[in-house]
């Protein structure tokens, strides 16, 4: 069987050119990648024993649980998302639109193509509920140790919690890359302790490397079925963060995340997890807090300043993913402009989206403050993470079995195993919605309704537009030919590369003139992540000084049109900025009955509209040389 990726232009070097040794990139991967489902064994077997549905402490349900752990590691994480889902990368990037854009650009027109784009928007919103809560579960579950080193600290833990989570969203608009040279190495050495703390404790207890074998679960499971299932909802914690390894595929390659995971990030989850069901065999009354308590009593505080580092990390990551996920959705036409900083000069990836931060600052700091420790929190966390793997599963399948084309004998039984574990699991967290479950699951519906209003407005405003619009030629032949022509060049941006722009008929209307060199310019993102400068720029010769030109972009890349228009050749002589006026047209929607949207989300699109960042700004436009003209439009 081959690789579909090898096919790919990525497979010369491993997504987007990456060069340098495969161990460096291993580690910085290690560093970013592994943050969250690395910082799961904080909670992830302490909730399955002392949750909202604890299960009883006897030899069948740690072995039981510590085999459901290691099998859903394999089934989900090496299986699902390293072996099979890494292997769909568009042109090096991963993620859920990343995965849609490439169904999309491979399978054009496909009828279901409408029910595809609908799971993938949910699955970015379920995503911004996971951004949210990993933060505020992981800072406190770790900055909860210290009560473990002295229990007068309890009310402690939510004050350096808030302060630490506050210090974290402060300091995006510095950018990461000065604090991403020293994640590798701290999340290193994270991961050797923890699986020392798993090997002294495994010591004490050896025949705990039986709960590998997955009779235990299948025993649990049979025995149990009523508690097992409900332990699910706690056993999916130990693997929440598999989706990042996917998602941030496009920053270190495929098969750095491979090895990282293989030789380290795996063999100490898995040894601190056996460490812990050691722990509990020997000791019950560990319960309370198995992570803190293998460690000796000197090591704990030591080992609550790693944790709450790794954790920061963790939550690094997941914030930076937000960011990312952000300028997709923007760039693929789901979400409107928003103000981006790119905060180094030489890491594309690094970039501070203002509007994200701070609401995801307000969110959190409600989360932490309403629900007060990881315990309780517990139950919010795993819906989001489960739905999207759950749709991420649906997505690769549609890629494997039609585009792909994989022999049917056996990826059908293999996406059916990946679907009943991820249906299990969903399920099971369905349990918690009462409980705090139904938090992710309202960010979700904002975040899809948001989505998908702002991609169905855009279509009806376009399409209106087109509507009303004149032919090119027409326009050329007729007033063109007529108006007084005024030295300097004249660039209309738009949407449709078709017709003529509102601006340009608006400002022969008022100003009666036309400039001797006109530009119809349409910028157009991609399916891909990245286009090359070869094929940035397509110029087509209308007559009459009239030019169209398209400028392309893939949906990881930043706009900067001034910057392009310099490098623009064949319709005339090189452009000098001091004599270009740029004209942008400025829609003012109004709400109407017309079909098309419900009139609340006309009345929602119109308002996320008024709030988008100016085209002149998101553009790069020089602010000295714009004309806005604005018109009305009923969608």
């Amino acid at each position: 069987m081959s690789d579909p990726a090898a096919t790919s232009p990525s497979a010369a070097h491993d997504s987007h050119g990456h060069q340098q040794s495969l161990i460096k990139l291993a580690i910085g991967a290690i560093g970013v990648v592994f943050g969250d489902i690395g910082t799961s064994p904080l909670y992830a077997f302490k909730e399955t024993f002392a949750g909202h549905h604890p299960l009883g402490l006897s030899s069948m349900t740690i072995f039981g649980v510590i085999s459901l752990i290691f099998w859903t590691m394999m089934l989900v994480v090496t299986l699902k998302y390293v072996s099979v889902i890494m292997r769909a990368d568009n042109r090096g990037e991963g993620g859920s639109l990343a995965l849609l854009a490439l169904i999309s650009r491979l399978s054009p027109g496909d009828t279901r193509s409408a029910q595809l784009i609908l799971l993938g928007v949910l699955a970015t919103a379920l995503f911004f509920g996971d951004a949210i809560i990993t933060p505020a579960m992981s800072v406190l579950s770790a900055v909860e140790g210290l009560t473990v080193v002295e229990a007068r600290m309890q009310p402690m833990v939510l004050p350096i919690a808030i302060s630490i989570l506050l210090a974290l969203f402060f300091f995006q608009s510095r950018g990461t890359a000065k604090v991403g040279a020293i994640f590798g190495p701290i999340v290193l050495v994270y991961f050797a302790t923890l699986a020392v703390l798993g090997i002294i404790n495994i010591a004490q207890y050896p025949a705990i490397i039986a709960a590998l074998n997955p009779w235990h679960a299948a025993v649990f499971i049979a025995e149990m079925p009523l508690a097992a299932f409900l332990a699910l909802g706690s056993v999916v914690l130990a693997v929440t963060g598999a989706e990042a390894l996917y998602a941030d595929m496009g920053h270190f390659g495929r098969n750095p995340i491979r090895l990282g995971w293989y030789v380290l990030v795996l063999p100490a989850l898995m040894i601190n997890y056996l460490g812990q069901g050691a722990l509990l065999m020997a000791s019950p009354e560990a319960v309370a807090n198995p992570f803190f308590l293998m460690a000796p009593d000197w090591a704990r505080l030591p080992l609550v300043v790693l944790a709450t580092l790794a954790t920061i990390i963790a939550s690094q990551a997941v914030i930076s993913g937000a960011f990312s996920v952000t300028m997709q959705a923007i760039q693929l036409g789901f979400l409107p402009r928003m103000k981006i900083v790119h905060t180094s000069a030489s890491a594309f990836g690094q970039i501070y989206i203002p509007a994200v931060n701070w609401a995801l600052l307000v969110l959190v700091m409600a989360l932490v403050l309403g629900f007060q420790s990881s315990s309780n929190l517990a139950a919010a966390y795993g819906i989001a993470v489960t739905g999207t793997m759950l749709i991420d599963t649906f997505l690769v399948g549609v890629l494997v079995l039609t585009i792909w084309r994989w022999p049917k004998w056996w990826a059908a039984p293999l996406l059916g195993i990946f679907a009943v574990v991820d249906l299990a699991y969903f399920a099971s967290n369905l349990t918690k919605v009462p409980d705090g479950g139904w938090f992710p699951l309202v960010i979700g519906l904002i975040g899809f309704t948001g989505l998908t209003t702002w991609s169905r407005g855009r279509a009806l405003m376009q399409e209106r537009l087109r509507d009303s619009s004149m032919p090119m030629e027409v326009f050329i032949k007729s007033a063109a030919a007529a108006a007084t022509r005024v030295p300097g060049t004249a660039v209309f941006m738009t949407t449709s590369p078709v017709g003529v722009p509102q601006a340009l008929l608006h400002n022969l209307k008022h100003n009666k003139i036309l400039h001797e060199r006109i530009m119809i310019l349409t910028v157009v993102i991609d399916e891909v992540p990245y286009v090359s400068e070869e094929d940035r720029i397509g110029v087509k010769d209308l007559s009459g000084g009239f030019y169209r030109i398209l400028i392309r972009y893939g949906f990881m890349q930043e706009i900067d049109i001034p910057a392009v228009l310099k490098q623009v050749e064949n319709c005339g002589p090189k452009l000098k900025m001091m004599e270009t006026s740029f004209f942008l047209s400025r829609q003012t929607l109004l709400a109407s009955d017309k079909p098309g949207m419900a009139l609340w989300r006309e009345h929602l699109f119109s308002w996320m509209m008024r709030n988008a960042e100016s085209a002149m700004d998101f553009f790069k436009l020089p602010t000295n040389r714009v004309v806005e003209l604005g018109s009305q439009v009923e969608i």
